[in-house]
C-alpha cells in the first residue's frame, strides 16, 4: 500500500514540475525579455525626440555587377 501511495506522490510531483513549474518559468523569462526590449525601444525613441541622434547606419549597396539598367519601352 505504501508503494502505491509513494508512486502516486511521485506522479503528482512529476506532473507539477513538468506541467506547471517549467512552463511558468519559460513564460516569465519571455515576458521579462519582452518588457526589457520594449523599454529599450522606448528609451531610444525618447532619446531621438530630445534631439540626440543615434549613430547612422550605412545602407547596403548592391555590387556594381548586380545592377541592371533598363529603359521603358512603349
Amino acid at each position: 500500500m505504501k508503494f502505491i501511495f509513494y508512486a502516486f506522490l511521485a506522479y503528482l510531483l512529476y506532473q507539477l514540475i513538468f506541467n506547471l513549474a517549467i512552463p511558468l518559468i519559460r513564460t516569465t523569462r519571455r515576458v521579462r525579455r519582452s518588457f526589457r526590449e520594449m523599454n529599450e525601444r522606448m528609451n531610444q525613441q525618447m532619446n531621438q525626440g530630445r534631439g540626440e541622434q543615434p549613430t547612422p547606419q550605412q545602407p547596403k549597396q548592391a555590387p556594381a555587377e548586380d545592377y541592371i539598367d533598363f529603359e521603358d519601352i512603349r
